[in-house]
C-alpha cells in the first residue's frame, strides 16, 4: 500500500459518497487509476464496506448503555453466549476481552425503560452469564472518525 492509497483511505472515510471524480481530484489521480485502486482496495478487503451513520435519536435509539459481562471461562459457554448476541438487534457491538470483564457490549435503546425490559428478559438469561454490569453513557466526547492511516 503507498501513499495514494493511504489518501483515498483518508478521503473515504471523511466522505464515503464521495464520486470517482472527486476522490481523483483530491488524491492527485485521474478517474481510471483511482477506480482501479479503489476496486482492488475492496478486493483486498482493505475497503470492507460503505454505511450511513445515522443520529440514534432519530430512529428511537438514543440511549446507550455499555455493558460488562462475565461468561464461564468454557468454550461451550463462551460460543454459545456469542451465538445468542447475534440474534439481539440492541446489542450494536461486541467485544471478547482478555481479562475481566470477559466480554464487553454496546447496546443502544430507546430509553432506560427499554434497557431494563432488555437487562432483565434477555441479557441476565443468556446461558453461561455469571455477572452483568451497565454503564449509561452520559455524552459521545468522541465521535469515530475512522482508522488512522499512517504513512
Amino acid at each position: 500500500m503507498d501513499q495514494i492509497d493511504r489518501n483515498i483511505l483518508r478521503e473515504l472515510q471523511k466522505d464515503g459518497r464521495l464520486t470517482i471524480q472527486d476522490l481523483a481530484q483530491r488524491v492527485g489521480l485521474t478517474s481510471s487509476p483511482c477506480m482501479r485502486r479503489v476496486r482492488q482496495l475492496e478486493q483486498d478487503g482493505v475497503i470492507q464496506g460503505y454505511r450511513a451513520v445515522i443520529n440514534p435519536e432519530a430512529v428511537g435509539r438514543g440511549f446507550e448503555v455499555l455493558v460488562s459481562i462475565e461468561v464461564k471461562r468454557d468454550r461451550e459457554a463462551v460460543e454459545a453466549f456469542e451465538a445468542a448476541l447475534q440474534e439481539i438487534p440492541d446489542v450494536i457491538e461486541a467485544y471478547r476481552l482478555f481479562g475481566s470483564p470477559g466480554c464487553l457490549l454496546r447496546i443502544a435503546v430507546a430509553d432506560l425503560t427499554a434497557y431494563e425490559r432488555l437487562w432483565i428478559e434477555r441479557l441476565t438469561t443468556l446461558s453461561g452469564i455469571t455477572e452483568v454490569n451497565s454503564q449509561i453513557i452520559m455524552k459521545r466526547v468522541k465521535e469515530p472518525q475512522g482508522l488512522p492511516v499512517d504513512d
